[in-house]
């Protein structure tokens, strides 16, 4: 059985390490759009982002889709776009270039200092769960065991490579950049031309879905919100 043609095909790729079960309440209305979810792939040796997401739109089946990535899965989604057609292009809690990573991770680039990352830690989510005391560090270690699910160790040190050493001197025009104000990954001081979710942390997509369930419909159909609808709710 042939796709409705009518339908807007929406891909979602998601943060570093994260699965697509962070998208899992994220609904749009199934008359006109149809929701199809990227997972990362282990990378090749030494493999460029540019390779990469080239792989990656292999897994695209339709022509001129919807793109949205949050996080590091915003900086993939664009290098994407690069090759493909693309009715719209979304990121969530992401970066448009390099002048919005904060000054932290430009250190970290210039100095080489992000090839120490204790990336082996993802390997001790399962322990940590069983001896988290009180109510809140046992949901928190649940929800990092839930979505954090992809620790293969090349992909993790290879992801971190890349997002602090990403090269990216002007974003496309066109780009819609959707940040929460409280984002503690990627500050609002650094970021330019977004959408604006009050509140919003870089987890927002989780905590924050009621806001996306009621927005990027239209947000995915003309590229804006309308003046006169609250962009903090």
């Amino acid at each position: 059985m042939e796709d409705n043609k009518e339908l807007t095909h929406v891909y979602f790729m998601p943060g570093l390490a994260a699965n697509s079960s962070i998208f899992e309440f994220i609904k749009l209305p199934e008359d006109k759009f149809k929701m199809h979810f990227l997972e990362w792939l282990i990378p090749h040796e030494e493999e460029s982002l540019t390779n990469y997401a080239q792989r990656l739109n292999k897994y695209i089946k339709h022509e001129n889709p919807v793109l949205i990535g949050v996080s590091f899965g915003g900086v993939v989604v664009q290098e994407m776009s690069k090759f493909i057609e693309v009715r719209r292009l979304i990121i969530v809690s992401s970066v448009k270039c390099r002048d919005e990573l904060p000054r932290r991770m430009r250190i970290a680039a210039e100095t080489g200092l992000f090839k120490l990352l204790p990336v082996s830690l993802l390997d001790y989510v399962d322990y940590f769960e069983k001896i988290a005391v009180g109510d809140f560090v046992k949901k928190r270690a649940q929800l990092y065991k839930k979505y954090l699910s992809v620790r293969n160790h090349r992909y993790l040190n290879w992801a971190i490579k890349n997002m602090v050493l990403w090269e990216c001197d002007k974003p496309r025009k066109d780009i819609i950049h959707i940040h929460g104000d409280k984002d503690e990954i990627f500050p609002v001081k650094h970021i330019t031309d977004y959408i604006n979710v009050n509140g919003g942390t870089h987890v927002m997509i989780i905590n924050r879905y009621r806001w996306f369930n009621k927005h990027l419909p239209e947000i995915i159909l003309t590229g804006e919100i309308k003046k006169n609808k609250k962009m903090e709710e």
